[in-house]
């Protein structure tokens, strides 16, 4: 069917592509948490048109620009690092504000707005132009998705523009749908921060560390 072959083994590799933690994915998270369902989607929106962006760029043969530029892919991916340390620096900034509150105050205090991920206040945060620099600043994610669409493609197919849509359009339902139980798992969380001040700077500091953790790796990150 337009030229995909496979699809079962397809669709389960995506899934477990989906469900793997990356940045795109905890950020969204953490908009529900701070900022409800209706901002929470304008961040899954930013992915969405990220990850339709890439596709496109892959399918268009962008990915073969980038192995064979090293120049340009290390513009790319260490402006692509540089981005998620800045962000984890702001997670971090919250989490150790919220640390070194003061100990008489109770527990029960709402949490501030920062509470999850955000380097200044929530009312200066874009969640739509956030999530899409990240997911955009990401060569790897281009050479991902040629070389695993690749897989599935019918070489003999006379449209293969057509089988890149489809496997893209059914990637991004499941990506979609997997940000929409983020979102509202996101605003469970949030009544669980401002009733608890610690936990909330505990996991801000776990994001914060995870953020990092992306940023080291995809500056390690080669072309080949």
């Amino acid at each position: 069917m337009l030229g995909i072959t496979d699809l079962s083994t397809y669709v389960l590799g995506t899934v477990l592509i989906v469900l793997l933690p990356g940045p795109n994915s905890l950020y969204t998270l953490s908009v529900a948490a701070r900022r409800g369902v209706r901002t929470a989607y304008r961040a899954a929106l930013g992915v969405f048109l990220g990850d339709t962006v890439l596709m496109t760029a892959s399918a268009a043969g962008v990915a073969g620009l980038l192995t064979t530029n090293p120049v340009l892919f290390g513009v790319v991916k260490y402006a692509g690092a540089g981005y998620l340390a800045w962000i984890a620096f702001g997670m971090a900034r919250a989490a150790w504000g919220m640390w070194r509150a003061r100990p008489g105050e109770p527990e029960q205090e709402p949490v501030p707005v920062a509470a999850v991920v955000v380097e200044g206040p929530a009312q200066t945060e874009q969640p739509f132009r956030r999530a899409l620099v990240i997911s955009l600043l990401n060569p790897k994610a281009i050479l991902f998705f040629i070389s695993f669409f690749v897989q599935f493609v019918d070489p003999g197919y006379a449209h293969p523009a057509l089988s890149f849509l489809a496997l893209g359009a059914i990637a991004q339902v499941f990506s979609f749908s997997y940000l929409t139980l983020l979102i509202f798992g996101g605003t469970h969380l949030a009544a669980q921060f401002r009733r608890r001040r610690r936990l909330a700077a505990g996991l801000t500091s776990g994001a914060a560390a995870l953020f990092l953790g992306f940023a080291a790796k995809l500056s390690m990150a080669s072309s080949v």
